[in-house]
């Protein structure tokens, strides 16, 4: 009678109760302390140990994570709460955090075309004295994006072909297929950051100083940190597939790895068309009506 009165009737996964959210509140709390500590050069008991604070709630969210997500695959691979039913909203809270990322990055097209196409607006007296008015900013030297950025939209637009083909490779149960596609995955996605460096490395602006700069690195920065959180989500998946988690039915870690990464390549082509290419070409345009005048 007791075992008829607890027996689970419906698809949805009842959550136990977690130590992890109140763990990683109080780390990202300990975290975010330390880093005003650190950047303010504020002293605790006569040391500045801000630098302390902040990697221990580094740390400590880092263990949230683990930990958390290990439960997460523990309740998916050992004790079956992942049914169809809850599959399915998993997959809904990825589009709608993908979407949250889309707007994310709105934000920053914004920044940048706002100023880029109103470069010498005449209530923006302070944006013209900063910007000469046009765009790119007199004395700022962009990247050609011919050259570097480029063979960087070939490296990851090869990445989601090879993410495909692991994720096809999974649908077939290709074990094989699986584990090629996402080593070559990882390898482009960590080339593509290298890559990424070294033009950094070589810009002929800076992040502070003129709003070129700040808007170009903001754009293409927070992309760049997103790629990293992709290779290593890809990375994961990858060792997961050699611990035998992940089967043709079941693969929803590795399929939202997937999305993300292909929701980053996507990111990619609009920041090489519109702040490579068309910021590169806007120059051009420039430079051209200089000499006819």
């Amino acid at each position: 009678m007791a075992g008829a009165a607890t027996k689970q009737n419906h698809d949805y996964h009842l959550v136990a109760p977690s130590p992890w959210p109140f763990v990683g509140a109080m780390s990202a709390f300990v975290m975010a302390i330390g880093a005003v500590m650190w950047m303010k050069a504020m002293p605790l008991f006569g040391a500045k140990i801000g630098w302390f604070i902040f990697a221990a709630g580094f740390v400590g969210v880092l263990f949230t994570m683990y930990a958390w997500w290990t439960d997460v695959v523990r309740e998916a691979q050992h004790e079956g709460h992942h049914t169809p039913v809850v599959q399915m909203h998993h997959r809904y809270g990825m589009i709608l955090f993908i979407a949250s990322e889309v707007m994310f990055f709105v934000a920053w097209f914004w920044a940048y075309f706002e100023v880029a196409l109103y470069p010498n607006h005449e209530d923006m007296f302070m944006r013209i004295a900063h910007t000469g008015g046009v765009w790119p900013p007199k004395g700022i030297q962009t990247f050609d994006p011919w050259h570097l950025p480029l063979l960087n939209t070939m490296v990851l637009l090869l990445s989601g072909t090879t993410v495909t083909w692991a994720h096809h490779a999974m649908l077939h149960n290709d074990r094989e297929g699986v584990r090629a596609g996402l080593w070559c995955t990882v390898a482009l996605g960590a080339l593509f950051t290298l890559l990424q460096v070294y033009e950094y490395t070589h810009a002929y602006f800076a992040f502070s100083g003129n709003i070129y700069g700040a808007t170009f690195y903001m754009a293409t920065g927070f992309h760049g940190f997103h790629v990293l959180v992709g290779t290593i989500f890809l990375a994961i998946c990858l060792a997961r597939v050699y611990a035998g988690h992940f089967t043709a039915k079941q693969h929803l870690g590795f399929e939202f790895a997937a999305w993300y990464w292909h929701f980053v390549d996507v990111v990619w082509l609009f920041l090489f068309a519109c702040i490579y290419v068309w910021g590169y070409g806007g120059k051009i345009a420039a430079v051209a009506a200089g000499a006819a005048h």
